[in-house]
């Protein structure tokens, strides 16, 4: 097979691995570079990067490596020309024009045979060219934003409520510019604000996981519920207000004992006002399988927010009995009972964790099942595989 030179366009560094776009991006690179050539372009709005780290990360399976800054000030009147522009605010904030004339430098030096963007905030940079292009949809940006609109407080929900209808607006607008489009899940696919026959022409590539990595591993149970996620990304911030708020008090009543950890990058001030005696708040971990393995369950009480959970692929292929919710479970697409135990309201979470603290019968059960699920199911080559074929226009 005659290798490809794929232009890669990420709206952020895809290392280290603590955000859901960044785990993706990162095994799609490391699987696409086994036949193919990549060159890698990746925004960078963080504030604090590692860039030789992410560089050393990144270099086994790329030809060319290149992040570009985006500064804080150029952000800022980014937005402010895309609320004029009638642009979605975040494609405002990840656009500069000093990127714009890099792009254009490192396509005319590199002549890439395929222009890979992933998630709609780095459509813009893709324009105008006349090479083949996909666009890596991910989630329904407009859909998640529209559960936010839920949830929040007053004063952002007009904020929301115009971004919303701009991502509608601008997910319909990117379909026709690029000539395949991708997203993560089946769930995802259908909520897209699209015709039906153009939604279907949208291809399902899920994430893997790294089994290799995420593998059974025995530690001390410190802890009896683990929650992870990057903590300032606002459904994970909703998820542990709602599992200490809510679900917690009433598996204190029969187990008083049982204790939570709520671990992840950058916690939001409303997760740091969790902790307490019985609920720990890590922040950042080096190796979050110890925060998998340190504990008995794992809990994903998803309320709003779209898209496959990682979270959900790591903790079962460690073996750990997971529970979530049916938003959680509609693209992991495990089996209620079986792989995983489900539930939609605060009584029923805290019934299925009472239940595997309780039942070390079902306990086993759970963990074997969700672990032989993700196993078969979700693997980064068979994945990467299905989307090489789609740039290769087989």
């Amino acid at each position: 097979m005659q290798p490809m030179r794929i232009f890669v366009i990420l709206s952020r560094v895809p290392y280290p691995l603590e955000k859901g776009d960044k785990l993706r991006a990162f095994h799609q690179i490391a699987q696409l570079s086994k036949q193919n050539e990549i060159v890698l372009c990746a925004l960078n709005p963080a504030k604090k990067l590692n860039k030789q780290e992410a560089f050393s990360a990144l270099q086994p399976y790329c030809r060319s490596i290149n992040f570009i800054d985006l500064p804080l000030t150029g952000r800022l009147w980014n937005i402010f020309l895309a609320f004029f522009k009638g642009l979605p605010l975040q494609v405002g904030y990840f656009y500069h024009t000093g990127a714009v004339r890099k792009i254009k430098k490192l396509i005319e030096t590199y002549h890439p045979d395929h222009i890979y963007c992933q998630l709609l905030r780095t459509a813009e940079y893709a324009e105008g060219y006349q090479i083949p292009k996909t666009i890596d949809y991910q989630d329904v940006f407009s859909y998640g934003v529209k559960r936010r609109m839920e949830t929040t407080s007053f004063y952002m929900k007009p904020i929301l409520r115009l971004e919303y209808h701009r991502l509608i607006n601008y997910e319909r607008k990117i379909f026709h510019l690029f000539d395949h489009k991708t997203i993560i899940s089946k769930p995802d696919r259908d909520l897209m604000p699209l015709a039906l026959e153009e939604r279907e022409k949208i291809h399902i590539i899920p994430n893997g996981v790294d089994h290799d990595f995420f593998s059974p591993k025995q530690a001390p149970k410190n802890f009896d519920l683990v929650f992870t996620g990057n903590m300032a990304y606002p459904p994970n911030v909703n998820a542990a207000e709602f599992l200490a708020n809510r679900i917690m008090p009433a598996v204190w009543k029969e187990r008083p004992e049982t204790k939570v950890m709520i671990a992840g990058a950058t916690p939001d001030r409303k997760v740091i006002a969790l902790k307490a005696e019985k609920v720990t708040v890590t922040g950042w971990m080096d190796d979050i399988r110890d925060a998998y393995a340190g504990a008995r369950i794992f809990i994903a009480p998803m309320q709003i927010g779209t898209g496959l959970q990682n979270k959900l692929l790591e903790a079962m292929s460690m073996k750990i009995p997971s529970i979530t919710t049916s938003l959680a479970n509609d693209a992991l697409g495990a089996t209620d009972g079986e792989d995983i135990l489900i539930g939609d309201t605060a009584e029923k979470l805290a019934k299925n964790i009472l239940k595997l603290l309780n039942d070390e019968e079902l306990y086993q059960k759970i963990a074997e099942n969700g672990y032989r699920f993700v196993k078969q199911t979700y693997n980064w080559a068979q994945a990467v595989d299905k989307l090489n074929n789609i740039i290769r226009g087989k």
